[in-house]
């Protein structure tokens, strides 16, 4: 094992990842209707939403299996967030100030910025900030 990761951290960068959806274009869709993206064309089996840092998600339809949560966050600008949040509540979809959905209709101030969560067609839980959280 390497005990070099100064030279390794600096080149290593997120590039995709497959969200297991019942309906690949039912939660592309949707989110990207609620973030201000478009779906890209089909890649194989894959439905892509590009994200405006290289990174993109990979939506995979599961038909025949049950689908596990998973949390997604992405940061987004501040001058944008108030229209997301009018595109949920345009969607009907509940948004929560907590990542545990106690607090719905209501947003999170954290490390000086504001944040929502909410749940796609699958379950998965999302989350807009516009503030990273600050790390020790």
């Amino acid at each position: 094992m390497s005990t070099d990761h100064q030279s390794t951290t600096t080149t290593v960068q997120f590039n995709h990842t497959a969200v297991l959806a019942s309906d690949r274009s039912l939660s592309a869709e949707f989110l990207a209707t609620v973030l201000g993206l478009e779906v890209g064309a089909p890649f194989g089996p894959f439905l892509p939403v590009d994200l405006g840092n290289g990174v993109t998600l990979d939506y995979y339809e599961m038909r025949d299996e049950s689908i596990q949560s998973q949390h997604y966050a992405f940061l987004v600008p501040d001058d944008q967030f108030d229209t997301m949040i009018a595109r949920l509540e345009a969607l009907g979809v509940t948004y929560y100030a907590d990542p545990s959905h106690t607090e719905p209709g209501k947003i999170n101030r954290l490390f000086g910025g504001r944040g929502a969560y909410f749940d796609d067609p699958d379950g998965h839980n999302m989350e807009i900030m516009t503030r990273p959280y600050a790390r020790p």
